[in-house]
């Protein structure tokens, strides 16, 4: 045989053997075991998204999936190191629509849609605005009258500087001609904890984290956002069926991990995803928690990212809203 055939079989040879193994790799993944973080605290609506994914790819795969909190910063710290980890396909992010509002408002140390690759949505949801137990009022225009009679001196409760809890309930006061003080939290968690115990008096939260405190009568609901109320708080009214209309503060959830996480592994997780969530006992649980099932390709939830940054981004110009220090 002469050496140029030898050659070249031995470079077929290398070839079909790379293509093999990497197949049976990602064929073979998960390996080991995969974090998803959760950049607020434990107790949110963030940390009860990521462990349903997490117990869910668990059980399709018989790999642990780990929930691991790490709040702070306004959720910066648990993006940033989502962003800097290893791109293998085991670390990944439970992102909520604040991913793509933060970085308008603060200085942040990765760019929203560069550094970070689109999985798939879990998720959507509209936003409940709660009321500590002890508060002289019971409905949301007895809210905004206490509000307007007393500027400044209600405290509100976000969950983080830059999320979208803080940018809509700034909203909600400009629409309303109110002044409430913006007291940040790293969660839902605490901050349902300080609303409990009277430190802050009202709170605009997704519906997950609230709505067992509402139903066992905790919490007092004032309103809703969208267009129907819930069927998880079926007596809480919308806004505009409140009294305020033009509110808007819709939200999402999805997971998403380091920009260049290897295709074939973010069309596995995605594909997993969808397949969950299409099952009628998931849906009917976050339909529980105010949460509407939401499946979305990482083509699509691209898309939507960048499509909330740009409108969070007019938003924000058309108010001139500012964070305070």
């Amino acid at each position: 045989m002469k050496p140029s055939f030898v050659c070249l079989r031995l470079l077929l040879a290398a070839i079909v053997s790379s293509y093999v193994g990497t197949a049976a790799g990602q064929q073979a993944y998960p390996t080991r075991p995969i974090r998803i973080i959760s950049p607020y605290a434990p107790g949110g609506g963030n940390t009860i998204m990521a462990r349903l994914v997490a117990q869910k790819l668990t059980e399709a795969w018989g790999q642990q999936v780990i929930v691991d909190n790490r709040p702070g910063g306004n959720t910066i710290i648990g993006t940033e190191l989502t962003a800097r980890a290893t791109p293998d396909g085991y670390t990944f992010m439970m992102a909520g629509s604040g991913h793509a509002l933060t970085p308008l408002l603060l200085k942040t140390p990765y760019d929203p849609i560069k550094d970070f690759a689109p999985v798939g949505t879990v998720g959507k949801q509209e936003n409940i605005l709660v009321a500590g137990p002890s508060v002289p009022f019971n409905d949301l225009q007895q809210m905004i009258a206490v509000a307007r009679a007393k500027p400044g001196q209600l405290n509100y409760a976000t969950y983080g500087s830059g999320t979208t809890s803080h940018l809509a309930t700034e909203l909600f006061c400009m629409l309303t001609g109110i002044r409430m003080q913006h007291i940040p939290y790293k969660g839902a968690g605490p901050a349902i904890t300080e609303l409990l115990g009277g430190q802050v008096q009202v709170f605009l939260s997704t519906p997950s984290p609230v709505i067992p405190h509402i139903q066992a009568g905790k919490l007092k609901g004032l309103a809703i956002s969208g267009e129907q109320r819930s069927a998880a708080v079926p007596n809480l009214p919308t806004f505009a069926e409140a009294g305020v209309t033009g509110f808007e503060a819709k939200g999402w959830y999805g997971v998403v991990g380091p920009a260049a996480t290897p295709r074939p592994i973010v069309e596995k997780v995605s594909a997993e995803m969808a397949k969950f969530l299409a099952a009628g006992d998931i849906k009917k649980m976050l339909n529980s928690l105010g949460v509407e099932p939401l499946i979305a390709t990482p083509e699509q939830f691209g898309t939507l990212i960048r499509s909330d940054n740009a409108k969070w981004a007019k938003v924000i110009k058309s108010t001139n809203i500012k964070l305070e220090h």
